[in-house]
C-alpha cells in the first residue's frame, strides 16, 4: 500500500509518515515548503520522498497525486490559526487552504481511486451544552472562521467521494510543532502561578497515537465519521495544565478561570469540546491509550 500524505511539517503528518513506513509501506509526504520543513528528529519521514504542494492550486494537486498514485491519501494540511483566521485579511486565505484545497485533494484522490482520510475538527459544531457529540450528527453550527472553513473541507469530501473517513479531533499535540504542552512549559519555567480556563471541556489528542489509528483505517474498508481522541475522560484546559506539572515534575501553581475573566481570544472557542468515540470500538478500531499515558510518554520522548 502507497500513502501520499499532506502537512508532513506539522504534527501529525510527520507521524503519519512514520508510521506507514514502520509498517513497511511507501509514503510520500508533501507540504507548501520548498523542501521538508518539520524536526529533524532521524526518523523515517526526512529520507521519504518529498513533494512541494500547494494545496489550493488545483492542478498541482492533481499533478502531484496522479504523479504518486496512492492507494491512500491522509490530508493533514490546513489552517490551524484560530484567531489569526478571524482577521479579515486572512478569511479568504483560509477558506482557500481548508475547503477548496480539500476539494482539490478530494478530487485528485477520486482521480486515481485512493482512499482519502480527512482530518477535522469538534470546531464543527457549535460547543454548547454537555452532552458528548456523535460522530454521525449533522448539528453543524460553527462558532468561528476555522471551524466554518473546516466544515467546508468535510462537505467537499462526502460530497466528492465514496472512499473516505472523516475523522475529528481535538487538542492535538505532537513532537513536530507547537502545542499547549510546549507552552505550559515554557511559561512554568517564568512563573510560580498561571490562570488557565476550566469551563472549556474535551479530551487531548496524541498524534504519535492518532497516526496508528489512521494507518489502521487505511488498511480497512470501514469508511465514515469518526470520533479520536485520547482515552481517559473529559477534562477542562485546567486540568491538562495542572496534570503536565505535576507529571513534569514543576511547582507551578494553576488558578482556574473562566472563558470570559481570561478573555484575550479573537475566535470564540467551543465550551463543550466531548468527542464520542465509541464508533471507533463498534467498527472494530482500536481506542487510544489515555491522554495521561501518552503525556508521560511525550514528556519521555521530548525529554522534558
Amino acid at each position: 500500500m502507497k500513502f501520499f500524505v499532506t502537512g508532513v511539517g506539522g504534527q501529525l503528518g510527520h507521524d503519519v509518515v512514520n508510521e506507514a513506513v514502520k509498517r513497511g509501506y511507501k509514503a510520500v509526504g508533501s507540504d507548501i515548503a520548498a523542501e521538508y520543513s518539520g524536526i529533524k528528529d532521524g526518523s523515517a519521514v526526512e529520507s521519504a520522498e518529498y513533494i512541494s504542494l500547494d494545496i489550493t492550486d488545483k492542478a498541482a494537486a492533481e499533478k502531484a497525486i496522479e504523479s504518486c498514485n496512492p492507494d491512500v491519501v491522509v490530508h493533514c494540511a490546513a489552517w490551524t490559526a484560530v484567531d489569526a483566521a478571524e482577521d479579515e485579511e486572512n478569511r479568504n486565505k483560509v477558506f482557500a487552504i481548508n475547503t477548496d484545497g480539500t476539494k482539490n485533494i478530494a478530487a485528485a484522490a477520486k482521480k486515481v481511486g485512493a482512499k482519502l482520510i480527512y482530518i477535522s475538527t469538534d470546531y464543527v459544531f457549535d460547543g454548547q451544552g454537555e452532552e458528548p457529540w456523535q460522530p454521525d450528527c449533522k448539528a453543524y453550527s460553527p462558532l468561528n472562521v476555522y471551524g466554518s472553513s473546516k466544515l467546508g473541507g468535510e462537505k467537499a469530501v462526502s460530497e466528492t467521494l465514496d472512499k473516505f473517513f472523516i475523522v475529528r479531533i481535538a487538542w492535538v499535540f505532537g513532537i513536530n510543532g507547537n502545542n499547549f504542552i510546549k507552552t505550559m512549559l515554557n511559561i512554568g519555567k517564568k512563573y510560580d502561578k498561571i490562570r488557565v480556563v476550566n469551563d472549556q471541556i474535551g479530551t487531548p489528542t496524541y498524534t504519535l497515537d492518532l497516526s496508528r489509528l489512521l494507518v489502521d483505517m487505511a488498511e480497512s474498508e470501514k469508511y465514515g465519521y469518526y470520533h479520536a481522541t485520547n482515552e481517559g475522560g473529559f477534562i477542562s484546559w485546567c486540568d491538562f495544565a495542572k496534570e503536565i506539572f505535576r507529571q513534569a515534575g514543576y511547582p507551578t501553581a494553576v488558578e482556574p478561570v473562566t472563558t470570559e475573566e481570561y478573555g484575550i481570544s479573537k475566535a470564540a472557542r467551543p465550551f463543550n469540546s466531548r468527542l464520542d468515540k465509541s464508533k471507533l470500538v463498534s467498527a472494530g478500531f482500536k481506542p487510544l491509550p489515555t491522554w495521561q499515558d501518552a503525556l508521560d510518554r511525550y514528556l519521555k520522548e521530548t525529554g522534558k
